[in-house]
C-alpha cells in the first residue's frame, strides 16, 4: 500500500502505542484520526499530528459510528485502521478477596475484545466502499493483542483471555474480509514502555527489562509503530499475529 494521502484511524491513539503510531503515521503522509477517551491527551496528540482527535467508547456502536462518520468528513473514507484501545487488568480467579470480580472480567473483554471488533466491523464495511488498488485492496486493518495472549501470568486471566480473543479472530476475520480487499493482521507486543509501565517503580521496570533474551529493555512504541507502518505497507501480510517481544516467554510471575 502506498500510505501518502491516505486516511487512517488510530483507536487509543492519545498515548502509549497509538500516539506513536499516529505519529509515525504523520511522517508517512497519512490523514490521521485519533479515537480515545481522554480528551486532553487526544487533543494534544491530533495537534501534534495534524489529524483530528473524537472522544469515543469504542463498546458502543452508536459512539463508534459517530466517530467514523466525523473521521469520514474530516479525511475522507479511511484505508487504514490501528486497534490500540485497551486497558490491562491484573485479578487471581481466586484470591485473597474471594473469587474473581465477573464486572471487572466482563469489563476487560468488553474493551479489548468487543471493543476491537465493533471498531473492525463498521471501518471495514466503509473500507469496502474505497476504489481497489492494483492487487485489489481496499484497506488494512492491525490490532493489538499481548505475549498474554500465549504466555498469560498469575492474575492475567482476564486480560490474557481478552488478547487471546483478538488473535483468535484475526484470521477468520482475515478471511471475512478477503472478498472486499481488506487485510487483517495483529501485533502481539511483550512488555513495552507506556505511561502504565512509567508509573510503576525503576526497580520493578527493570526487573522486567532483564527478563527479555534480547535487547535486554523494555520495547519503545515506535518499535510497534515500525511494525504496524510495515504492515500497513506490504500487501502480501495478511491473516497473522506477529509476537513483537525480544524473544521473551513470560514466567507464571
Amino acid at each position: 500500500m502506498n500510505l501518502t494521502g491516505k486516511s487512517a484511524i488510530v483507536t487509543g491513539g492519545a498515548s502509549g502505542l497509538g500516539a506513536a503510531t499516529a505519529e509515525a503515521l504523520n511522517a508517512q503522509g497519512v490523514k490521521v484520526a485519533l479515537w480515545d477517551m481522554n480528551e486532553e491527551k487526544g487533543e494534544a496528540q491530533a495537534k501534534k499530528v495534524s489529524g483530528v482527535f473524537f472522544k469515543t467508547d469504542v463498546t458502543r456502536e452508536e459512539n463508534v459510528a459517530d466517530a467514523l462518520a466525523d473521521s469520514i468528513a474530516a479525511h475522507g473514507s479511511p484505508s487504514i485502521l490501528i486497534n490500540c484501545a485497551g486497558i490491562a487488568t491484573g485479578e487471581k480467579t481466586v484470591g485473597k478477596n474471594g473469587p474473581h470480580r465477573l464486572d471487572a472480567f466482563k469489563r476487560t473483554i468488553e474493551i479489548n475484545l468487543i471493543g476491537t471488533f465493533n471498531c473492525i466491523r463498521l471501518v471495514a464495511a466503509e473500507m469496502e466502499k474505497n476504489d481497489p488498488d492494483a492487487d485489489g485492496g481496499r484497506g488494512v486493518i492491525v490490532n493489538t493483542a499481548s505475549v498474554a495472549a500465549f504466555d498469560g501470568q498469575i492474575g492475567q486471566a482476564a486480560y490474557a483471555a481478552s488478547k487471546a480473543g483478538v488473535a483468535g479472530m484475526t484470521l477468520p476475520i482475515a478471511r471475512d474480509l478477503m472478498s472486499i480487499g481488506v487485510r487483517v493482521n495483529t501485533i502481539a507486543p511483550g512488555i513495552f514502555w507506556t505511561p502504565m509501565m512509567a508509573g510503576m517503580d525503576q526497580k520493578i521496570q527493570d526487573a522486567l527489562a532483564a527478563m527479555v533474551p534480547f535487547p535486554k529493555r523494555l520495547g519503545r512504541p515506535e518499535e510497534y509503530a515500525s511494525m504496524a507502518i510495515e504492515i500497513c505497507r506490504n500487501a502480501y501480510m495478511n491473516g497473522e499475529t506477529i509476537r513483537l517481544d525480544g524473544a521473551i516467554r513470560m514466567q507464571p510471575r
